[in-house]
């Protein structure tokens, strides 16, 4: 039980330093540096599954089930902030997991 708080905390403590992030101010800071945003997203996305207690193997467990997984992800994802540049990233990625999972 220790391990998995243990590693829950590693996530919030992760997340933490990125949730004041826009979807703007994100796009601002990584001036074209995909790998940084995709950092940002990936912590966010790990802290969102986990407070909704989602096991993603739930529902793809194939390739082409997670590829179309990430793809209704991204969608979601860009339509979230599309909607409003000034929305929390870490609220329109939360929204993203929802949507993508049907939630």
């Amino acid at each position: 039980m220790a391990n998995a708080d243990d590693a829950a905390d590693q996530m919030v403590q992760d997340a933490l330093p990125v949730m004041h992030y826009t979807c703007a101010s994100i796009a601002e800071e990584a001036n074209g540096d995909e790998a940084f945003v995709v950092s940002v997203v990936e912590k966010m996305t790990a802290l969102s599954l986990y407070n909704r207690q989602i096991n993603i193997e739930d529902h793809a467990s194939t390739d082409e089930e997670k590829a179309q997984l990430r793809e209704a992800f991204i969608g979601a994802l860009s339509e979230g902030c599309a909607a409003d540049k000034h929305a929390l990233l870490g609220g329109v990625v939360d929204n993203a997991v929802k949507t993508s999972l049907g939630q």
